[in-house]
Order: structure tokens, then C-alpha cells, then sequence
């Protein structure tokens, strides 16, 4: 579909018409232990990113985004884990250009900070994603217990991606839902998927 934004990913992008509404806001929900990191870093390849890391540092990012044999872009890349993490991150937020994407990888640290502050966070953050056309997304860990704002995170998000990974015997499974498209129809089925050198759909036929 004309005027939506590639994910990076082409399988993925068939799924979804074309890819992504710019503009929007995507959730990537994943286990900490998937290699979930592969969205993000072939993200960087279709357009002009700024990459904010709240655990990791920047030159890990930066080692990692350049041991990826995949296709992979050269993104700004920010550490904003430090006594502050909403009020830097805000920052650059708001000097983020014109149809370039954010990643904000996990956002789990962000969404501990207070609730009031959080919401207007993400509101701001729409608002200034819708003015310049970019993509935004927010990379989270699922676990046990939450982050006392992912239901924040979850309702503001445009886009939800939930990465599913599972041990079955010797093989690890991968299958990618989305469950929320604001203003589409988000794809009926799950999406198997292969995390290796890139992202590509896992053509293995499922055993009963």
C-alpha cells in the first residue's frame, strides 16, 4: 500500500500491505532470551534512525549492530539509562527529523518512571511522530511481572508486535502476532519466523 513505511523486514512487510503507517507507534513485545534485537537493527537499514538504549551501552549496541551479517544501517545510537532516562530520552525526541525512526531499546525502564509523566511521554511522543512521519518503536520485555506502565504502553501503541518464542525438543520456535493495527486488519494468523543471520520466514511444516 502506497505511503506506508517498511519495517525492514519484507516478509513481514508483505503481511502487512506494505508495512507500517507513518506516523505510528509499534510495541515490539518479546522474551528477554528471543533474538528479538534483529527487528531493530534491520529497522536501521530503510531509514535515517535514532537508537536509545536504557541497558545496554552505546558501544554495545554499536558492536552488535556490526557483527549483524543481515542488511543493517549506520544509526545514531544514545544511551539514555542514566538517573533520568524520560527527561533525556524527551530530548531527543524532540530533535528527532523528519521521517526518521526512533528505537527505544527496552522501553521497560522508561515505563517504571511515574505515571503521570510516562503518559505525557507517550503523548508527546505521538504527537510529535504524526507531525514528522516517522516510526516509532518501543522494544519491551515480557515476563512474569510487567512494568507498571506497559498497559500505557499497549494502549497508545498503534502497532503491537508479540514475538512468541518457544522450546519445543531440540527446536526453538518463533512465531510473531500482531494483535492490534489501529485503522487496519491486522493479519488473522501468527507469522513463523527463523532469528539467524536475518529475519526470514521459518518454512518447517509444524508436527502434530
Amino acid at each position: 500500500m502506497a505511503g506506508r513505511l517498511s519495517t525492514g523486514v519484507s516478509v513481514l512487510d508483505r503481511q502487512l500491505d506494505g508495512g507500517i503507517p507513518p506516523g505510528s507507534i509499534v510495541l515490539l513485545a518479546a522474551d528477554p532470551a528471543s533474538q528479538s534485537e534483529l527487528f531493530l537493527y534491520e529497522l536501521t537499514a530503510v531509514r535515517a534512525s535514532l537508537y536509545l538504549t536504557t541497558i545496554r551501552s552505546d558501544q554495545a549496541i554499536r558492536d552488535a549492530i556490526d557483527r549483524t551479517p543481515g542488511h543493517v544501517g549506520d544509526p545514531t545510537v544514545r544511551d539514555v539509562g542514566g538517573n533520568a532516562p524520560l527527561d533525556t530520552a524527551n530530548r531527543f525526541v524532540r530533535d528527532l527529523p523528519e521521517g526518521a525512526n526512533l528505537i527505544i531499546d527496552v522501553v521497560d525502564v522508561l515505563e517504571e518512571t511515574e505515571p503521570a509523566r510516562y503518559r505525557q511521554f507517550l503523548n508527546e511522543l505521538q504527537t510529535h511522530m504524526v507531525n514528522t512521519g516517522g516510526l516509532a518503536v518501543l522494544h519491551g520485555m515480557k515476563g512474569e511481572a510487567e512494568p507498571r506502565n506497559r498497559g500505557y504502553t499497549k494502549h497508545m501503541a498503534d502497532v503491537v508486535f508479540d514475538l512468541q518464542t518457544k522450546v519445543k525438543g531440540s527446536d526453538i520456535e518463533n512465531r510473531l502476532a500482531v494483535p492490534k493495527f489501529r485503522g487496519a486488519h491486522p493479519p488473522e494468523e501468527t507469522i513463523k519466523l527463523r532469528l539467524g543471520e536475518r529475519v526470514t520466514v521459518d518454512t518447517s511444516r509444524d508436527i502434530a
